[in-house]
């Protein structure tokens, strides 16, 4: 990896989110509060581990309600696939439930319980998706929530060698998975700004080979290309790296994977290295056929 001595283009990606969720996200209710809150996550829990006690609670800050857009760049996802598992009819579950049975189950052992709260928390939500499921350690606190209605969007980041600055990786998009006011949060996509990930199209059925795409601006980056799913060892496929850079400039690359059919796939394009191993990544949700 290539380290550069000036990059002008990282304070615009210090506030910039990324990446290629699918669908636009439905407008909130009527007169439901979008709250904002910025929060150094570094103590979330993992997949089933409570932070450490002492742990201080993280500042919020109320703010008016904002519209919940797409990402710019969103693609539209194809056919409901299948449609008990989707969220919202068409919004592809990547992680942490595979589909509306883990939910309940997750639901039962909560109410008898009191187990894994953190699923009912879309920052804590999202740094266990970044930490736990995609492997990225760095990124370990949420600069910023927005929350409208049934839809978050998180803003998941890393600290800056610099010093005490935020800089943001992704912009996590979440949404309310199951029924009752224990809903928990469910991963769906990213949002798509200076890295996107269009190809293959959000909920599209996928092969092996299979062919991934979109657009970055950047100098010097390195594309690592991965394929996941919940509960897998490891990744499913793996590309590394594609040399990229320029000014909203194309990039392609093809990545074998094994999965078994009928199932959900989480498309993951990252890259890193001038000041943090990932400083920004996207995401997709894609089936395997039957």
């Amino acid at each position: 990896m290539i380290v550069v001595r000036a990059l002008p283009l990282l304070a615009a990606l210090a506030v910039a989110g990324v990446a290629g969720c699918g669908g636009s996200a439905g407008p909130p209710g009527a007169g439901t509060p979008a709250a904002t809150s910025t929060a150094d996550l570094s103590t979330a829990p993992g997949t089933s581990q409570p932070p450490p006690a002492g742990t201080p609670a993280p500042d919020t800050a109320e703010t008016p309600d904002t519209a919940d857009t797409p990402g710019p760049g969103t693609p539209a996802p194809d056919s409901p696939y299948p449609t008990e598992t989707l969220i919202a009819g068409h919004y592809q579950p990547l992680w942490p439930f595979s589909g509306p049975d883990d939910v309940a189950a997750w639901q039962r052992a909560h109410q008898k319980d009191g187990r894994d709260a953190w699923h009912l928390d879309p920052a804590r939500t999202a740094i266990a998706f970044t930490r736990d499921y995609l492997g990225f350690e760095g990124i370990d606190r949420a600069v910023k929530t927005v929350r409208a209605g049934d839809h978050a969007r998180v803003h998941v980041g890393y600290r800056s060698p610099e010093g005490s600055e935020r800089s943001v990786a992704a912009v996590v998009h979440l949404m309310r998975y199951g029924t009752g006011v224990r809903a928990p949060w469910e991963v769906v996509g990213t949002d798509d700004t200076t890295l996107s990930l269009t190809r293959p199209a959000y909920g599209a059925a996928a092969g092996s080979p299979l062919t991934v795409g979109g657009r970055i601006t950047g100098v010097d980056e390195s594309i690592r290309i991965q394929v996941l799913r919940p509960g897998s060892s490891g990744p499913l496929g793996e590309r590394c790296c594609l040399s990229a850079g320029g000014e909203n400039a194309a990039w392609s690359a093809r990545v074998t994977f094994t999965a078994r059919p009928g199932r959900t796939l989480t498309v993951v394009a990252s890259t890193g290295g001038h000041v943090a191993e990932v400083e920004r990544f996207a995401v997709t949700g894609v089936r395997v056929p039957s």
